[in-house]
């Protein structure tokens, strides 16, 4: 391997990551893939683009690519590689839980959206937060509702805290 093509695959490692950190895992999957076809795969680099390509498999809804590219790197040269792609296979196996729907927040697609309309609608929200706010309306309460009577608890603090304080001053000389 030349290192004109290792320092290809690195570049396009990293842009992999990003790409999947971002939320692209489509790009992401394409560039872990053009990645791993330029290094030895039985390499440590090569478990790494693997193992990250496990991941974006899985994100880009490609879970039995996943499994399988799992169970390859099950029996890979290096440990640390083959230990996460056990942890890896026994998660992506693992049964699926039904959420209730309440759980469940739904986000709305802003791919349909054209530049345009988000730029729009974003001048529109933002014209909105500049308008003077209404003056709230206080609150009074009726004094006559309140409790005022002395409970006595004030007078027992008191004569607490200052028979503390006197023992300590006493104790002190």
């Amino acid at each position: 391997m030349s290192a004109e093509s290792l320092e290809i695959a690195k570049n396009l490692y990293q842009s992999g990551k990003a790409a999947f950190e971002s939320g692209q895992y489509r790009q992401a999957v394409e560039n872990l893939e053009k990645a791993i076809a330029l290094v030895n795969r039985n390499s440590r680099t090569g478990g790494e683009i693997q193992i990250w390509l496990v991941t974006a498999y899985e994100a880009a809804g490609r879970t039995e690519d996943a499994i399988a590219l799992c169970e390859e790197l099950k029996r890979h040269p290096f440990s640390e590689t083959s230990k996460q792609a056990r942890r890896l296979v026994y998660i992506l196996k693992a049964p699926k839980l039904q959420r209730p729907s309440e759980w469940m927040t739904q986000i709305p697609d802003l791919g349909a959206l054209s530049d345009n309309e988000s730029k729009i609608r974003l001048a529109a929200n933002s014209t909105k937060s500049n308008q003077p706010k209404k003056p709230t309306e206080r609150e009074f309460v009726d004094l006559s509702q309140v409790n005022t009577k002395d409970n006595r608890f004030i007078w027992v603090a008191l004569i607490t805290i200052s028979l503390i304080l006197g023992s300590l001053v006493w104790l002190s000389l």
